[in-house]
C-alpha cells in the first residue's frame, strides 16, 4: 500500500492507495482512520485502484481547531478536491458511519462524480433528519449525539487510556465478530491520542447540528442537506445498502421511505451485525460489493 498526501482545499490530506483500474473510495467513520479499510483495499485492489483517506482531523490528516473548519460543505469539498487531485471521476464509494454522512451529501451534491454508492447501516440524510425531529425512537437512541456539545467531555473520552471508547468501540465491533488483531488495535487506538484528535471527532458532529431536539428550541436533524435543491435529493445513482440489524443507534424507522429517495436501491441485511457491520461481516459484505458492482457495471 501506498502512503501519500494531498494539498488540497486548505489541509494536508493523508491516504492510502492501492492497485489500478476502476477507482473505488472508502470513507471511514467517527472514531475511525483509514486502517478499518485495510480487509477491503487488500481485496479490491486486485482489480480496482482502492484509495482509503484520513479524512479532516484525523490520523495524519490536518487537525483545525474551530468548529466551523468542519462544516459539513468543507467536508464535501475535501473529497471532491481528492478526487480532481487523483485526476478521478466516476468513482465508487464505499461508506459507513460519519463517512457515510458524508458520502451521502457529497454524492448528492456531486452526483458527476459517483458511479455506485454503497453505505453501510447511515440512511439517507433526509430521512435520518426526519427521524431525528419525529419519531421518539430514533430521538431516544440518538441521545448520547447531545453530550458531545458538554464541555470538557472530549476528556472525559481520553480519561483511562480512552477506556470509555475502547469498549463502545473495539469491544463492540469484537463482540459482533470484528477481527482486530491487537496490533490493529494498537494502531487505531494510537490515532486517537493525537493532540487534538477526540475533539475533531467530536466537532463533526458540533458542526453538522447533528441530534435529537436538545431542549432548548433546535429541533432536531441536521444540516447535512443544507444548500442542496431538494429537487436533487433523489439519488441519481445505484445505492447498495448494507444494514446490521442490532445497531442499537440507527433503527429501522430510518428505513421507511428510503425508496422514495433511491430508485436503484439493493439492500442486504446482517442479522445480528450492529453499527461496525463492515468490520463484523467482511466476509459476507465484499462478495455483496462485487455483485453489487458487478451488476450495475
Amino acid at each position: 500500500m501506498r502512503h501519500a498526501y494531498a494539498d488540497i482545499n486548505g489541509i494536508r490530506m493523508h491516504y492510502v492507495m492501492e492497485g489500478k483500474g476502476e477507482p473505488i473510495l472508502f470513507l471511514h467513520g467517527c472514531p475511525e482512520y483509514w486502517g478499518v479499510w485495510k480487509r477491503y483495499l487488500a481485496e479490491f485492489s486486485k482489480d480496482h485502484l482502492a484509495i482509503a483517506p484520513d479524512l479532516r482531523g484525523y490520523n495524519q490528516t490536518t487537525r483545525p481547531n474551530e468548529v466551523e473548519q468542519y462544516d459539513i460543505k468543507l467536508l464535501v469539498e475535501d473529497v471532491r478536491a481528492l478526487l480532481d487531485h487523483l485526476g478521478l471521476r466516476k468513482v465508487t464509494v464505499v461508506s459507513q458511519d460519519w463517512g457515510a454522512l458524508l458520502g451521502w451529501s457529497f454524492a448528492l451534491r456531486h452526483p458527476e462524480y459517483v458511479r455506485r454508492f454503497i453505505t453501510a447501516n447511515i440512511t439517507h440524510p433526509a430521512l435520518f433528519n426526519r427521524e431525528l425531529r419525529e419519531n421518539p425512537k430514533q430521538q431516544e437512541a440518538s441521545k448520547y449525539m447531545l453530550t458531545f456539545s458538554i464541555p470538557g467531555i472530549g476528556a472525559q473520552l481520553e480519561a483511562n487510556d480512552f477506556a470509555f471508547m475502547r469498549q463502545s468501540v473495539i469491544e463492540d465491533a469484537r463482540k459482533g465478530g470484528a477481527q482486530l488483531s491487537d496490533e490493529d488495535v494498537a494502531e487505531w487506538v494510537g490515532t486517537w491520542g493525537a493532540p487534538g484528535a477526540i475533539e475533531s471527532s467530536l466537532n463533526y458532529y458540533r458542526a453538522a447540528r447533528l441530534g435529537p431536539p436538545d431542549g432548548n428550541g433546535y429541533p432536531g436533524g441536521s444540516n447535512l442537506l443544507e444548500g442542496v435543491p431538494q429537487e436533487k435529493w433523489k439519488a441519481s445513482f445505484p445505492v447498495l445498502m448494507l444494514w446490521g440489524t442490532a445497531d442499537p443507534a440507527l433503527l429501522s424507522g430510518c428505513l421507511d421511505g428510503l425508496k422514495e429517495y433511491v430508485p436503484d436501491l439493493t439492500f442486504h441485511e446482517f442479522p445480528g451485525a450492529t453499527h461496525w457491520v463492515t468490520l463484523q461481516r467482511s466476509a459476507q459484505v465484499i462478495p455483496y460489493i462485487r455483485e453489487f458492482m458487478a451488476r450495475k457495471g
